[in-house]
C-alpha cells in the first residue's frame, strides 16, 4: 500500500483524519481562551481571588504553566528546563496557583507560552502511542501514552477555563467562550439582569414547592 504499513496512517492518507491533529486543536483553543481572559485587565484585577478557594485570573495560567511543563516534559524525558519551585514537593500548598507581587503578568503569561512552545515540541516529536512515566502518580498507574496525556491536559485546562469564565465575569461581567465567538445568545445589560431575575424567581418558587424533608427512620 505504497509502503504504508501503519493503519492508522493509511487512514490518515486515504480520509485526510489526523486525531492528532484533532487534540491540539481543543487544546489551543482552551489555551488561547484562557489568556483572553486576561485582557483589558489591571494588575490587581488578574490576581483578585472572588472565590472562597481563593480562584484568580493569572493563578490559573501559573497553575496551567506547571501542568505543561510536567506532562508534557519529565512525563516523556524532555524537561523543560526552567525550574518551577511552586510545582516541587515541599513548595508551599497551593503555591502555583497564585502569583506573587513580584510575579509580573508578562513574566507569568511569557513562562506559560514558552511551556507551550516546549509542549507542542513534544507532541510533535512523538506519535501518540508514544510510551512514558508520569513521575508523581502512583508507580502501578505511571506508564501512559501520549494519546492519554493529551486527553489529561484537555480536560484539565477547559476545566480551568471554566473557571476563569466565572471569575471574569465576577471582575467586570465580561463573558464569552473566546475572542471573535461568545457562543452567548444576544442581550445587552439590561436583558441579562432582567434574565438573572427570572431565574432567582423561578429558583425561590422551586424551593418553596420541595417537600419537606422526612425525618429519619430509627
Amino acid at each position: 500500500m505504497n509502503g504504508v504499513s501503519d493503519p492508522r496512517a493509511i487512514l490518515t492518507v486515504m480520509t485526510g483524519w489526523d486525531p492528532k491533529a484533532d487534540l491540539r486543536h481543543y487544546l489551543q483553543a482552551a489555551r488561547d481562551a484562557l489568556l483572553w481572559k486576561l485582557d483589558d485587565l489591571s494588575e490587581y484585577d488578574v490576581r483578585r481571588p472572588l472565590v472562597p478557594t481563593g480562584t484568580n485570573l493569572l493563578g490559573l495560567i501559573k497553575h496551567l504553566a506547571g501542568v505543561e511543563a510536567g506532562y508534557f516534559g519529565e512525563t516523556f524525558g524532555r524537561p523543560f528546563g526552567q525550574p518551577l519551585p511552586w510545582m516541587d514537593a515541599g513548595a508551599e500548598p497551593n503555591a502555583d496557583m497564585w502569583a506573587t507581587a513580584d510575579e509580573s503578568r508578562a513574566e507569568i503569561t511569557d513562562l506559560y507560552r514558552r511551556v507551550r512552545a516546549h509542549a507542542d515540541a513534544t507532541i510533535d516529536a512523538l506519535a501518540l502511542d508514544a510510551v512514558g512515566r508520569v513521575p508523581w502518580w502512583p508507580p502501578e498507574h505511571n506508564e501512559v501514552t501520549l494519546h492519554r496525556i493529551l486527553t489529561h491536559v484537555i480536560a484539565e485546562t477547559h476545566r480551568h477555563a471554566g473557571h476563569a469564565d466565572i471569575v471574569r465575569e465576577l471582575i467586570d461581567g465580561a463573558a464569552g467562550m473566546r475572542k471573535g465567538n461568545d457562543n452567548m445568545p444576544p442581550g445587552d445589560r439590561a436583558w441579562w439582569q432582567e434574565h438573572r431575575e427570572r431565574l432567582e424567581s423561578v429558583a425561590r418558587d422551586a424551593g418553596r414547592q420541595a417537600p419537606t424533608a422526612a425525618a429519619p427512620t430509627r
